[in-house]
């Protein structure tokens, strides 16, 4: 009887981890977007989520994980750190998020980056920093499929800057203002411009009557803003009130799709700046052709470029899954780290060392929509085709 009853209870003990392994096998493919849908960044975090729940839907529609679905899990990081880690600890262990895409902040960013890396749970932001690639911050399971500003500055400051030209900042005081600034600055110095000075502002300002004087005594050639969503509209449209644009180029970092449209022709007329993607890159991509019309079809207009960020986040995951042939974080970890990929706009691949999507940049310029198409806002005035030229070297990082 006792040779019986520890041979049943071997059996049902084999019977229960079979069931449990067969339902882990089954369970969705979970995967956790904390972004900020409060405060200033609201507009570009809500396109995120649209881009990438179609991401989501082309998995599942194509059959999934041999039938295996993809869920999207999106949270609400308000835009601040302690919230952003917090939210990031919930998904994965409380609601089991197999992978984390997100953030819209270089802080906000980091913190979601130091919880996921020491659970050793793959992050692929979608937003700039430059930090995120350093050797301190980055890990095996860290991926930045955002441009990052070292790039950005690069591409956009040599094609603007000129020997002798007086160069000013207007920089919002956190990481993201900070590190556009020096990436600047490293350009200007290479080709002979001038930084004759620099006023920073806090994050979510609202009037910048007292800092648009000081900027003006600058006398800059270039006034940069090196802020982001509704601090780059307020700011770009009260310095115009005030007059700088008689004598002075207004030029942005990242010249946002959304904030453009908000604030509308008159605001941002004449403006350059760099993006990672505009819809017009349907005339030469056929995967931009299709992200477009997917999104039209569901939401009447385009992607913006920080949602179409989210949405080719998404996408190459789930290549990654699916190359992969398992949610195993390690396995899918080296799909990703060899994964060469044109999810929307063209070729791209992660540099090994640390992890940041080399792909193209794109030098924009604002312009006035026609009556026939409110859509078209920004005229392509040159694609910088990807190259790890732009990107700080593995050394600089520190890497070794």
């Amino acid at each position: 009887m006792k040779t019986i009853n520890k041979w049943t209870y071997v059996l049902c003990l084999a019977s229960v981890f079979g069931m449990s392994g067969a339902l882990a096998q089954s369970d969705p493919i979970r995967i956790g977007l904390p972004v900020p849908l409060t405060g200033p960044y609201g507009a570009e975090a809500k396109d995120q989520v649209r881009n990438a729940e179609i991401a989501v839907k082309e998995f599942n529609e194509a059959g999934g994980l041999d039938g295996r679905m993809a869920e999207l899990l999106v949270r609400d990081d308000k835009l601040n750190p302690g919230e952003a880690a917090t939210r990031a600890l919930d998904l994965i262990e409380k609601d089991h998020a197999n992978f984390i895409v997100g953030g819209l902040s270089a802080s906000t960013q980091l913190s979601t980056n130091n919880v996921t890396k020491q659970r050793k749970v793959i992050y692929i932001s979608i937003s700039q920093s430059d930090a995120i690639n350093e050797a301190a911050d980055m890990s095996r399971y860290t991926f930045h499929e955002a441009l990052n500003p070292h790039m950005t500055t690069q591409a956009l400051g040599r094609h603007l800057f000129k020997e002798g030209m007086r160069i000013a900042f207007l920089t919002a005081d956190y990481a993201y203002g900070h590190e556009m600034a020096r990436g600047f600055t490293t350009v200007a110095e290479e080709v002979g411009a001038k930084i004759v000075g620099e006023v920073r502002h806090p994050l979510g300002t609202s009037d910048y009557s007292v800092f648009l004087p000081r900027l003006a005594a600058l006398k800059p050639d270039i006034l940069i803003f090196n802020n982001f969503g509704r601090d780059n509209q307020i700011s770009i449209q009260q310095a115009g009130q005030f007059g700088l644009k008689a004598n002075t180029k207004f030029v942005t970092p990242v010249l946002l799709y959304t904030a453009r449209q908000a604030a509308g022709d008159k605001v941002y007329e004449g403006v350059t700046g760099a993006t990672s993607y505009y819809w017009e890159l349907q005339n030469q991509y056929d995967t931009a052709k299709a992200l477009n019309e997917r999104y039209k079809k569901e939401h009447g207009s385009y992607p913006s470029d920080y949602g179409a960020l989210a949405y080719g986040a998404v996408k190459s995951l789930l290549m990654a899954v699916k190359q992969a042939g398992t949610t195993d974080t390690e396995k899918v970890v080296d799909a990703l780290a060899s994964l060469k990929y044109d999810t929307y706009k063209g070729p791209e691949y992660y540099r090994g060392c640390d992890h940041q999507a080399v792909q193209s940049v794109l030098i924009i310029e604002s312009k006035a929509a026609p009556a026939d198409n409110p859509d078209d806002v920004f005229k392509i005035v040159k694609e910088v085709a990807p190259t790890e030229d732009i990107l700080r070297s593995c050394e600089q990082l520190g890497f070794k």
